[in-house]
């Protein structure tokens, strides 16, 4: 295990990479505008059950295949750029209803669940965040590489969640205010649509970027 000081600057190093703003809010700010803080909190949930998978996959070697392997990384990036571009297009695609502020059904909220778990598994960028940020901690004579691994990226999605049952707060209540506005539902379609189908473009297009 690694000892409290590495584990106290891997994590203030870490919460500033996460509460920064990068694709994995954006995504989540889509979400909470769009359905609410609920379903902000249930794909924040499900980014970092994604992330959590990355995580294992670092721990045991995984990662390290994708980041050497171009047509494995390639693979993964089209594929996360592709469903992300799906989830924009139907977005736009799909005529707003005007519903009470927080109501979402079940159903929809494990659909949300599993396209957040979706979009970041098929995000190879987080791969290398781990891949990359991750040994300058790692400490071989501290113990099992692995479980330092594993202990680190828990700490990740522990700040991931935080960072973005934040944001999903903030962003869902300024859509419960306003969502039985007809203009505000049309402009926060097109925004979420906008920025599913920018996110899908960015990573079809770009090598690393911020998690």
């Amino acid at each position: 295990m690694p000892d409290w000081s590495t584990l106290i600057l891997f994590a203030a190093a870490a919460a500033i990479l996460v509460f920064t703003p990068g694709p994995n809010t954006l995504y989540i700010i889509a979400r909470s505008i769009q359905h609410g803080r609920i379903a902000g909190i249930v794909s924040s949930l499900g980014v970092e059950t994604g992330t959590l998978i990355h995580v294992a996959a670092a721990a045991f070697g995984i990662s390290a295949v994708l980041v050497s392997s171009a047509l494995a990384f390639n693979i993964v990036k089209y594929a996360g750029a592709a469903y992300l571009i799906y989830l924009g297009i139907r977005t736009l695609l799909t005529q707003e209803k005007v519903a009470a502020a927080e109501t979402i059904e079940e159903k929809s909220l494990r659909r949300t669940f599993s396209q957040a778990v979706v979009v970041n598994v098929l995000n190879p960028k987080t791969a290398i965040f781990f891949f990359a940020f991750l040994p300058q901690f790692i400490d071989a004579e501290r113990g099992a590489v692995a479980t330092q691994i594993l202990c680190f990226g828990a700490i990740v999605v522990m700040l991931g969640f935080t960072s973005g049952s934040v944001y999903s707060v903030l962003a869902g209540g300024i859509g419960n205010v306003l969502r039985g506005n007809r203009k505000f539902l049309r402009a926060q379609r097109y925004f979420a649509g906008s920025v599913y189908l920018g996110l899908g473009v960015t990573t079809a297009l770009t090598g690393t970027t911020r998690r």
